[in-house]
């Protein structure tokens, strides 16, 4: 897509006038008439500053910048390098911190970069397939050798799921079959969807909460996740006390030194 195209797509899906726009990137709505139309080609300064208006992405920015004809501007770093170390180590400490229950870290694509020991009680009985470092979190969580058959009100947790994968259109898609037609309860706790998940300590409630670095400027680490899991009762969370133990060690999904 050539680069007036790909800044006007991307202001419609935000649904912005080329006004507003102008104001927030401190330019004019005529020069930025003139640059969505062809006829004037921003700077590099400029195209920095429509991406940041918006408010996208670090990857949707490099492209716009590319599309401008620019070299990218953020990083993209791999997790095992040296600059990112200090951001492995305060995983790790989050991941243990969140003990005793549940909390992942996913990439982009939902694939698993790492998890503390609780979450082998949200795993427990899958495929062998499904679980561990690189598997996908979300196909774990409603494939049918995954936890779909553990999952006591599928249906909403199941429409939740896939409500979160609009930009894995193919991920959906795959996922969307393994979802059956089920009618979504009115059983909700009024402020979240909840995870009613069985488990060997009993049937558990858990409500999720997602953490990202906001001030990320390395494209790698700002589309990481941190999904933890809560208890939504003191039953639940007697059971997961009770799973993971009070003095339980945090286990990485990532190998020493390569997460």
């Amino acid at each position: 897509m050539d680069f007036p195209s790909a800044l006007r797509e991307r202001r419609t899906r935000r649904r912005i006038s080329q006004l507003e726009l102008a104001l927030r990137a401190g330019t004019t709505q005529r020069h930025l008439s003139f640059i969505e139309s062809g006829r004037s080609a921003p700077g590099r300064a400029m195209v920095v500053r429509l991406a940041e208006s918006l408010e996208l992405p670090l990857r949707e920015r490099n492209e716009l910048l590319l599309a401008a004809g620019y070299a990218p501007v953020y990083p993209e770093s791999s997790l095992d390098a040296p600059a990112l170390a200090p951001v492995r180590t305060a995983i790790d400490h989050i991941l243990r911190g969140h003990l005793p229950y549940p909390a992942v870290v996913v990439d982009r694509g939902g694939d698993l970069v790492a998890a503390n020991a609780a979450f082998d009680l949200i795993t427990e009985g899958a495929s062998p397939d499904l679980v561990g470092a690189g598997k996908n979190v979300y196909r774990l969580a409603l494939h049918p050798d995954g936890l779909a058959p553990r999952i006591r009100n599928l249906a909403e947790w199941a429409r939740h799921i896939l409500a979160a994968l609009g930009h894995l259109p193919e991920l959906r898609a795959e996922l969307a079959c393994h979802v059956p037609d089920l009618h979504p309860s009115d059983a909700q706790l009024g402020f979240a969807v909840p995870l009613r998940l069985a488990s060997s300590y009993g049937e558990l409630h858990l409500m999720t909460t997602v953490t990202t670095f906001a001030t990320a400027v390395d494209v790698t680490l700002a589309e990481l996740r941190l999904e933890a899991f809560l208890p939504a009762d003191p039953e639940t969370a007697e059971a997961l006390s009770a799973a993971a133990g009070a003095d339980a060690p945090v286990t990485l999904a990532h190998e020493p030194g390569n997460m």
